[in-house]
């Protein structure tokens, strides 16, 4: 939380802490304090605001409690997705990714990776309904649009909640309909449009600027009527981000813990990881998708947007194995 300029990071422990972070599963007893223009300083206390937003278990999400982390397995519903758009039938992969351990499903019929154009809503309707409906009653659905009439059709056929990347940014019609439903919506961090957003993205400071823009996002949907307890934020790894943007967000993403909301990470398969990693083909980015996902968890965020459900659900399990108190992954 940011409290008279000042931002308190929570420094997570292996062995937990004095406190616990976010409710979860590790803890922390110092933090990095940051201040714009200024070098971080490591502090062992915080304001009580703070300190209760960083430590207050967080709500639980369609149904599923966030004392240990969970898996959203995406169900791209398009011809055009950057990584494996076209090359399964979204039906049978919500299907398959339920089998494979997944807590929830994601499930989407826009591409929004960099460069993608918008879509008609009937065509983004039509794609998306018939994944709904195969995963209905099998796990929570979660369903990633920009659109109110969209986010209506897959709410009444079955969804459970909304996640929007442009943060009710693109349609002022969706915060609304997320109201009036009473749904839970994850609000995303993005700079512009997919067409866009990677034409030279540029921040003062990307970690606290990002922050920032989450905390009014969080301020706008609370004023159209969504309760804090039912608002997910994801910082939006590759959004209008360079490469050295993502990892700046990465190092230090337990700040958004201050928030006081559960956070969301959807990293995988993503362009960097491969440039970093050595893997052009988007479908072989597991490996360093899994270990960025390691990282994320080290740093308590609670939810996993991945494509690669079984090889994240096994990773998570040899964590609780060494979690001295075998919450994370049980």
């Amino acid at each position: 939380m940011m409290q008279d300029g000042l931002y308190y990071r929570p420094i997570p422990q292996d062995q937990g802490g004095r406190w616990p972070l976010a409710g979860g599963w590790t803890g922390f007893t110092h933090l990095e304090c940051l201040q714009r223009g200024a070098a971080p300083r490591i502090v062992d206390s915080a304001p009580d605001r703070v300190m209760v937003a960083l430590t207050a278990p967080r709500p639980s999400v369609l149904g599923l409690t966030l004392d240990r982390p969970r898996l959203m397995g995406i169900v791209n519903a398009t011809p055009d997705s950057f990584s494996d758009g076209g090359r399964y039938d979204p039906a049978s992969q919500a299907r398959t990714l339920v089998a494979d351990g997944a807590d929830l499903l994601d499930i989407g019929g826009e591409s929004t990776r960099p460069g993608a154009e918008e879509i008609a809503v009937p065509d983004e309707i039509a794609r998306i309904l018939p994944a709904i409906e195969a995963a209905r009653g099998l796990l929570p659905i979660s369903v990633d649009t920009r659109k109110a009439a969209v986010a209506q059709a897959a709410l009444a056929a079955g969804a459970g909640m909304v996640n929007d990347v442009s943060g009710f940014d693109f349609d002022a019609g969706l915060a609304p309909l997320v109201a009036g439903a009473g749904v839970p919506v994850c609000l995303m961090h993005a700079q512009g449009l997919p067409a866009t957003m990677q034409d030279n993205p540029r921040y003062d400071d990307v970690l606290l600027d990002v922050y920032d823009a989450l905390a009014a996002r969080i301020d706008r949907a609370v004023r159209a009527g969504i309760p804090a307890d039912r608002i997910v934020i994801d910082p939006g790894i590759g959004f209008g981000k360079t490469e050295a943007h993502n990892l700046a967000i990465l190092r230090r993403i337990s700040l958004y813990h201050g928030l006081g909301c559960p956070i969301l990470l959807g990293v995988s398969r993503k362009r960097f990881i491969g440039r970093i990693g050595g893997a052009d083909l988007a479908a072989e980015r597991m490996p360093g998708t899994l270990a960025l996902t390691v990282a994320a968890v080290a740093q308590g965020v609670q939810i996993h947007r991945v494509h690669d459900v079984a090889e994240h659900a096994q990773g998570l399990r040899l964590i609780a194995a060494l979690n001295k108190n075998g919450k994370a992954g049980t």
